[in-house]
């Protein structure tokens, strides 16, 4: 007869109970003691058959992935019965131990010679005289574990004492799998962190949190050329170079304290031979479980150091070939455009002094001819001056009176210096000026007047025929705004609200957007211009402002026209007179 066993309600008796506390006490030492999963489950399955006279016990071990049953312990069957059914498939019809971890309750097969289940295995069981078995799952965590199994030699019907010892042992076998599990998995896990860690190429190694070693792997003892035993007896700091000792004080204090930066710490290794070695240290805590620990590892970057040297100095040494190449390029476009810019009006100098020499002119034709010489020389003279400022720009030695200077004046002055010369082109000049007072700097009133004649002639010579050169004063555009939510916390990094602005706009072509940049270099041309000129003016006069603390902008849209901005320093209380008309300047539109 097969029947299902059920969890029996019966107490069991004063000498069960104390033989099952014993045993049990007994079993949870082994437990205790670290003993091996084979020897705790025979204790058990030999405490129980102690207990059940007559009876033989065995615990079969599930492998959840395969589904099959391995031999856990089974002191008192036959082996060759225990190594026939290692390996068992579970299923419905495998016998009593394969169909209860299958179905996942316990199956008691009375009679094996008579019980459907045993098909497949009567004929293995009943030589080796086993009459009947009773099959109890083992329960975990993570569901069945294995099958707890009793045998006898005849058929057998187990009682409700049996029912309640079965279940107690049961449970003990549960308790030694899972605590098999557990630790197998814990000593699983410290041996590959083991390897990990002493058979890593990375230098690595476990202190306290002052910094003295606990553990070090032979990748780090190789790193710093001493044994490994040596530097358990000593702390990071043996092995850092004495500038670095203090940061790495100071990562184990933030360690400690939760807040070190995850970025690696870059030291110097002093080995036991003397030399260094460049490393990169990281380090982290770890917890355990008598305190707190920091875990180093240590990578040598000493060859990636070097290599990137040799990299840099590369680079550098690129660079300073192309700057040296620059610079003799640069040099011999100097020369080149010097020679040009002096041949032009030289040979007008030579040219009309020959004739000089060498004819008898009318009055009026010799008058022409000195005024021939006289502009020629002039222009040689202004270049060379401009050269010799631009020159003292870049030594920073540009000489500098400055003071306070009315703009209006000046503004009005270089306008009637360059009239003659716009009139010859059609070009109007006007301001928005007035004639005395208006915005005053604090600049070198020559300079101002340099940069003022500059920037119109440009506006000039750049400009269709019938154009237009203005040059108008208006607040600082960039300027914080005096009305802003918080005016008495400006943004340090806006330009100076009190700037005097200068801007001289033309009518004429503008200036392609990719050109812009590179008007302030020397020499830079416009293309297509009928007087080309000599390409130094704005270069100047972006140094002129800059050496009196103002700033020079470039604003050109093709077809429109260009407007160049010039701010310079407010002198202190400036008297700002009312701007007269836009359209009117001392009689000109």
């Amino acid at each position: 007869m097969t029947t299902q066993a059920h969890a029996p309600q019966e107490a069991l008796g004063a000498a069960d109970t104390a033989g099952l506390l014993d045993r049990q006490h007994r079993i949870l030492e082994l437990l205790a003691g670290g003993a091996g999963r084979g020897e705790v489950l025979g204790a058990v399955t030999l405490a129980l058959e102690e207990l059940i006279p007559g009876s033989r016990c065995s615990v079969l071990v599930l492998d959840q992935a395969r589904g099959t049953l391995h031999h856990g312990a089974a002191p008192s069957l036959p082996a060759a019965y225990s190594a026939a059914i290692d390996g068992l498939a579970i299923g419905d019809d495998a016998g009593s131990c394969g169909t209860a971890a299958y179905l996942d309750e316990a199956v008691v097969a009375e009679d094996i010679a008579a019980d459907a289940r045993w098909d497949r295995f009567r004929t293995l069981a009943l030589p080796h005289g086993l009459g009947s078995c009773w099959s109890s799952p083992i329960r975990g965590h993570d569901g069945v574990l294995g099958t707890f199994a009793v045998y006898h030699a005849r058929p057998h019907r187990p009682d409700a004492r049996e029912r309640r010892l079965v279940a107690r042992f049961t449970d003990l076998a549960a308790v030694a799998l899972e605590h098999d599990r557990l630790y197998g998995a814990l000593a699983e896990s410290e041996e590959r962190f083991r390897r990990a860690f002493e058979d890593n190429a990375v230098g690595m190694a476990l202190t306290d949190l002052g910094g003295r070693f606990l553990k070090v792997n032979d990748a780090l003892a190789a790193m710093v050329g001493h044994p490994a035993a040596a530097l358990l007896a000593a702390d990071l700091d043996t092995v850092l170079r004495p500038d670095d000792r203090l940061g790495a004080r100071l990562l184990l204090r933030d360690l400690a304290a939760g807040t070190a930066p995850a970025e690696p710490l870059e030291v110097a290794l002093v080995r036991g031979d003397g030399r260094t070695v460049e490393a990169a240290l990281t380090a982290s805590v770890v917890g355990g479980g008598q305190g707190r620990y920091v875990s180093l590892n240590v990578v040598d970057v000493t060859a990636r150091r070097a290599a990137q040297r040799d990299r840099d100095a590369r680079r550098e040494a690129e660079l300073a070939a192309r700057v040296a190449e620059d610079a003799s390029r640069a040099k011999s476009e100097l020369l080149s455009t010097l020679s040009h810019e002096l041949r032009t009006p030289l040979q007008a100098i030579i040219g009309f002094s020959e004739i000089l020499g060498t004819l008898e002119l009318p009055p009026a034709r010799r008058e022409a001819a000195l005024g021939h010489i006289d502009a020629a020389a002039r222009h040689v003279l202004d270049l060379v001056g401009d050269v010799l400022d631009l020159a003292r720009i870049e030594a920073r030695a540009l000489p500098l009176a400055p003071g306070t200077v009315d703009l209006g004046p000046l503004v009005h002055e270089v306008l009637d210096l360059l009239e003659p010369v716009a009139a010859r082109r059609g070009i109007r000049l006007g301001t928005d000026l007035p004639v005395t007072g208006g915005p005053a700097a604090c600049a070198d009133p020559r300079r101002v007047r340099q940069v003022l004649i500059n920037l119109v002639t440009n506006g000039v010579r750049h400009n269709h025929v019938d154009g237009w050169v203005r040059v108008e004063s208006a607040p600082d555009p960039d300027a914080p705004d005096p009305d802003a939510p918080d005016p008495d916390a400006p943004d340090p990094d806006a330009p100076d609200p009190d700037a005097a602005v200068l801007a001289v706009r033309d009518g004429g072509p503008g200036i392609p957007a990719a050109l812009v940049p590179r008007l302030f270099e020397p020499f830079a041309q416009l293309d297509g211009a009928d007087d080309a000129g000599t390409g130094l003016g704005l270069a100047l006069v972006r140094g002129l402002a800059e050496a009196m603390a103002g700033t020079v902008t470039v604003d050109s849209t093709p077809g429109e026209g260009t407007t160049v901005t010039v701010r310079l320093p407010r002198a202190g209380s400036p008297d700002v007179a009312a701007p007269a008309d836009p359209g009117v300047r001392s009689g000109r539109g």
